[in-house]
């Protein structure tokens, strides 16, 4: 007998729309972001080090198709078949000016292999100009739009100098589905002064929004950044979730997430060498392994406490 799925994993979201093995291919397009060229702030985010963000493969300085075929080279020695996601990941990627944006995503475009579109940005960077022609490339490409949510908490977002609120979030995301386009975010667990109470809320605030997708992501104490410092100066503000709390914290997060909702990811490693905190000497599918062990020992899923409204 087949065990039963207990979420909703973006292999199986993956294999509605592709024959074939997909994988994303980070780029580094030169963005920056209202939050650090001085339009609302300098410095980013507090907890920002978007060297975290780039993989081995994406050298900054390059253009879009000189980084696309360094990662093909990189993941076609394994799997020669492979059609790739150009992913437009670091800073804000839909932040300029409109004609270079649409220049930079046709150029990924171009391609041999590319069979879509990534592109993360900031809810506040989304101009309706921007969103029509997403809305007309959405219809001849795969495209997905993946929004920083970060937290839902507007006092977080000030304090971890976010530069917007959560209306704003919540505005980018049903303008950007209304236009037909798949709407993903990510969201930040265990940011200072957020209880498990806030977090489990949160679940069910998000649950209300057109999402397709959601990544979910610990919080993580990186070197360079102002919580790196905060977090040396007021310790007792932070709670740094051991891998068993953080799991068992990820699972009852998604018992109260809306069951339609992928979930891209649980959690994400930074480089050894950036991090400080937490340290769970775990990859990625090792922590997933654990997670999916734990929830058929809970015997619970995705969506057991979620309540339509």
């Amino acid at each position: 007998m087949q065990e039963r799925a207990r979420y909703n994993d973006f292999g199986s979201f993956m294999a509605k729309h592709f024959p074939f093995k997909v994988q994303k291919i980070s780029i580094h397009a030169g963005f920056t972001c209202p939050n650090r060229d001085g339009s609302k702030g300098r410095g980013g985010c507090t907890y920002c080090n978007n060297q975290t963000f780039n993989p081995a493969y994406c050298h900054t300085g390059e253009s879009v198709i000189s980084q696309l075929e360094r990662g093909k080279a990189f993941f076609g020695k394994k799997y020669p078949d492979m059609r790739y996601l150009a992913y437009f990941q670091a800073y804000s990627n839909t932040y300029g000016e409109l004609q270079h944006l649409i220049n930079l995503y046709e150029e990924a475009l171009s391609v041999d292999g590319v069979v879509g579109l990534v592109i993360g940005t900031r809810p506040d960077c989304m101009p309706d100009s921007l969103l029509h022609y997403l809305e007309a490339l959405s219809k001849r490409t795969f495209l997905i739009v993946e929004y920083g949510i970060e937290s839902v908490y507007d006092a977080t977002l000030h304090r971890i100098r976010r530069g917007h609120n959560y209306a704003c979030t919540v505005d980018a995301i049903e303008r950007t589905v209304a236009r037909g386009i798949i709407t993903g975010g990510h969201l930040i667990l265990g940011l200072p002064k957020e209880s498990r109470e806030d977090l489990l809320q949160a679940a069910s605030m998000l649950s209300e929004l057109p999402l397709s997708t959601l990544k979910l992501h610990q919080l993580q104490i990186i070197k360079g950044t102002q919580m790196a410092r905060e977090y040396r100066d007021t310790p007792s503000d932070f709670h740094l979730y051991t891998v068993g709390e953080y799991i068992d914290l990820a699972i009852d997060f998604v018992e109260r997430l809306r069951p339609e909702i992928v979930v891209e990811r649980f959690a994400s490693q930074s480089p050894k060498e950036l991090l400080i905190a937490p340290d769970w000497g775990l990859k990625n599918f090792e922590f997933t392994h654990r997670l999916a062990a734990r929830m058929k020992e809970r015997d619970t899923w995705q969506g057991k406490f979620y309540h339509r409204v």
